[in-house]
């Protein structure tokens, strides 16, 4: 895979986790900074770092099933993987201004 590849294809991923929304907050997940980072490698397997606004949020079961599933369905992604992390935990700060807007924030 060259380099322009995996960045297009870094790029379609980021438009799907765009169609993600955390269903208690009317953004989705990546505005709403929830996405940490995204690795693809040669191969086109995807591995996704992400959080949760709590360790005990409500879809702390489905959304990253839901991330890896929708990451997984692209055509060009050999395999998909979703890690969790609480490190660094999550903050408002990590939203988008886009994010900040559409809650009323700024």
């Amino acid at each position: 895979m060259t380099e322009e590849s995996t960045t297009d294809l870094g790029e379609k991923i980021v438009r799907v986790l765009k169609t993600i929304y955390d269903p208690e907050i009317p953004v989705d997940i990546y505005e709403l900074g929830l996405i940490y980072d995204v690795f693809v490698n040669e191969d086109s397997e995807v591995k996704v770092l992400m959080t949760l606004t709590t360790p005990n949020c409500p879809v702390a079961e489905t959304l990253p099933a839901e991330v890896e599933q929708k990451v997984a369905s692209l055509k060009e992604v050999k395999s998909a993987e979703v890690e969790i992390t609480f490190d660094p935990p999550w903050t408002q700060d990590l939203m988008s201004e886009e994010a900040k807007l559409e809650l009323g924030m700024l």
